[in-house]
């Protein structure tokens, strides 16, 4: 075989057109050639062959030993290349294709789902792949391509940036605290931050990361006795539950605090955080009408 233009894609389809009309002429007319072009464009792709691909009969043409190899090979990629095509418009057009999003943990605890339940109703074509991570990573992972949409806050130290990410706030998202149902404060309503300056307090992050736990505490003049830190919150319910600890809980996860603690509003020192859906430079539609649906959820 002789150069690498074999399997040049108009090639290949005249090769498939020739042999599904048997005849020059009717390929001709079908791809809007000349029988003269398609007799050169034969010429040359069996020359580039190594040989021929069609026996020339009296009336018309069909495909040799060689011509069927070549033509079984034609037709698969093509037919790939047409589905390529398709998934690709499908794509920009909002359906079908794969949509990479991600959110921080909890994010993922009732505002994502509600939000990925309603896209997937309107679009079951699209198939979703979810993770989780920190709000820097996930900026991060969308300026590299890795994701379509991210859910990120301004918590711990600030809204993080990427090249060629968006931001749009969604909510703002007030902390709880949450506290064993035994505990002299638990049914109070709203809690004066210095009440609980006694309190050990239950903490996700690692040393080496400024908490807005000890920024608000320190507003209200104290810092805190002793802090544990346990970063799922499976694991710190499960201490306040022991009366080991209180733990500060996001408006976003209180629908997972167990029935048997108690959850309290914080009075004007509440710390708070805003919530966004960070999108690339170029998002696809499915990714706008998934941000769309966060709003609503948010909302």
């Amino acid at each position: 075989m002789h150069g690498g233009n074999v399997f040049e894609t108009d090639a290949l389809r005249l090769l498939v057109t020739v042999a599904d009309t048997g005849s020059f002429t009717q390929a001709a007319a079908r791809l809007d050639y000349t029988q003269s072009a398609v007799s050169r464009r034969i010429a040359s792709l069996e020359k580039r062959a190594g040989g021929p691909l069609f026996d020339r009969l009296a009336r018309g043409v069909r495909l040799n030993p060689a011509g069927h190899a070549l033509h079984r090979h034609a037709v698969e990629v093509l037919d790939r290349l047409a589905r390529a095509e398709h998934e690709l418009t499908a794509i920009r057009a909002g359906h079908g294709g794969t949509l990479r999003v991600a959110a921080f943990s909890t994010a993922n605890i009732s505002l994502v789902p509600a939000a990925l339940r309603a896209f997937l109703r309107s679009r079951p074509d699209v198939e979703v792949v979810a993770s989780e991570g920190r709000s820097d990573a996930l900026m991060r992972r969308l300026a590299e391509g890795a994701l379509d949409l991210a859910v990120v806050s301004d918590y711990p130290s600030g809204l993080p940036s990427a090249d060629g990410v968006t931001t749009e706030a969604l909510l703002e998202d007030e902390l709880f605290v949450v506290l064993p149902r035994e505990h002299r404060l638990a049914g109070s309503g709203t809690i004066d931050l210095r009440e609980l300056r006694d309190e050990a307090w239950l903490q996700d992050a690692p040393a080496d990361r400024p908490m807005m736990l000890t920024e608000v505490c320190a507003r209200a003049g104290f810092r805190p006795r002793k802090i544990v830190r346990i970063a799922e919150w499976t694991g710190k319910f499960g201490y306040v539950a022991a009366g080991l600890g209180v733990a500060l809980v996001p408006s976003l996860a209180a629908w997972a605090v167990p029935a048997g603690l108690s959850l309290c509003r914080l009075d004007d020192l509440a710390p708070r955080r805003t919530v966004y859906a960070a999108l690339p430079a170029a998002p696809l539609p499915a990714a706008l009408e998934l941000r769309d649906l966060l709003h609503e959820a948010a909302g």
